[in-house]
């Protein structure tokens, strides 16, 4: 291995422009892939408040023989499965964000606020800066309380405490009781400058409702599989009747919010089919700089015949020169990895500077980093398997006497 090694490295530096050509390859399509596995971590890895195991309910869909109704969860659905779901210590059910303008002091507040449930803050882990959340009580009297983010703490109030202050918010006058750091806007489930009680909601007409604005989340027990309690939560919603005539069925599935998310744009209940098919598009990526790489270690094949020629010669087999040639790929493809990390790094500052996406910082971790890892070995072999095959099967006289057949 001590004497491939040495090889490998010897053969990148004997002709440096195609050395230079294909770490530019490697290290372009590995930063591409990097910058959008950190991004896809940020959204759905355990980051932040929603970072345990859940189940969460995204959309619903009732349809008839001539009509059709679909989008986010209604209450009225989620009221009705969600609890005493076995297998589930808490679950809560809280709405989209929703922009909100209101005045504070003369000064035009835009901020984003999402209606929840007491549960909400006992299913997600808030990192509170000040005071608490409110309470399963509060919410069931219709307390006029919010909890709201650091930077909408600074825009009401400026830089003081914010406890038992008060705004005015859709027609309400609010009282503070807690206070968060900013959630990631990436953070689907969780992200909002302020958080209010459900029941603050000008009317109770969306408690009726099997389609409208809200999401659900159901925290799994230890040791529970997640498959049964979607399975149970599919047979709660097939029994919930429809009193509208037009509509014959309903539709709902409890997903991790990965699967949930890919499978309502993509693929339907099919999870393993989302993911086959982001394994295909990053490999379908990869095709394209892995084919010129093809073609550079052809060339540099043709280069390196006598050597085959004279290996051969002296007893080398056909899977040892395919090792050998596979592992000089894989070095090509970690040293192309070392220059896409800083790259990668430089990227993913540009764009946490840039707004992109507002409190959030993406970053590279250790997950992000043993996808890359596993990235750049795929990468190192599928560019490296037609040539190392091409090299082995070689004739040693042909390659000696410089015919490639």
């Amino acid at each position: 291995m001590r004497t491939t090694l040495k090889i490998a490295l010897k053969v990148l530096l004997r002709r440096k422009f195609f050395t230079l050509v294909s770490l530019f390859a490697v290290a372009f399509t590995l930063c591409v892939l990097l910058v959008v596995t950190a991004m896809l971590d940020h959204v759905f890895g355990p980051n932040g408040p929603d970072d345990r195991r859940t189940l969460v309910v995204l959309n619903a869909e009732i349809a008839g023989e001539h009509s059709r109704m679909n989008g986010s969860a209604g209450y009225g659905l989620l009221a009705r499965t969600l609890p005493g779901m076995p297998g589930v210590e808490r679950s809560t059910i809280f709405a989209e964000p929703r922009e909100r303008t209101t005045y504070h002091d003369g000064r035009r507040i835009v901020c984003d606020t999402r209606r929840t449930d007491g549960e909400f803050w006992k299913v997600f882990r808030f990192d509170f800066v000040e005071g608490g959340p409110y309470t399963p009580e509060d919410e069931a009297q219709a307390a006029p309380v919010a909890v709201v983010n650091e930077s909408a703490r600074e825009r009401f109030f400026g830089s003081g405490s914010a406890l038992g202050k008060t705004f005015e918010l859709d027609g309400k006058r609010l009282r503070v009781v807690g206070v968060v750091r900013n959630v990631p806007s990436v953070r689907m489930l969780t992200f909002a400058d302020v958080w209010i009680p459900t029941s603050l909601s000008r009317s109770d007409a969306y408690k009726q409702e099997l389609v409208g604005d809200f999401q659900g989340a159901m925290l799994l027990a230890p040791g529970t599989n997640g498959s049964d309690v979607s399975a149970e939560f599919a047979r709660r919603v097939s029994t919930i009747p429809l009193e509208d005539a037009r509509f014959k069925t309903l539709s709902a599935q409890a997903h991790p919010l990965f699967v949930a998310v890919a499978s309502s744009v993509l693929f339907e209940g099919r999870p393993a089919a989302v993911v086959g098919f982001l394994w295909l598009a990053a490999l379908l990526f990869m095709g394209l700089p892995a084919l010129n790489l093809v073609n550079l270690n052809l060339s540099r094949i043709l280069e390196r015949a006598s050597e085959i020629g004279v290996r051969k010669s002296f007893g080398a087999t056909s899977g040892a020169l395919a090792r050998q040639f596979l592992l000089e790929n894989v070095v090509l493809a970690l040293c192309g990895s070392l220059l896409a990390l800083p790259a990668t790094s430089i990227v993913l500052a540009v764009l946490n500077r840039s707004g992109f996406a507002s409190y959030t910082a993406f970053t590279l971790n250790a997950r992000v980093l043993g996808w890359g890892m596993l990235l750049t070995l795929a990468f190192g072999v599928v560019s490296g398997v037609l040539p190392a095959w091409r090299m082995s099967r070689l004739h040693p006289v042909g390659a000696l006497q410089g015919r490639f057949e």
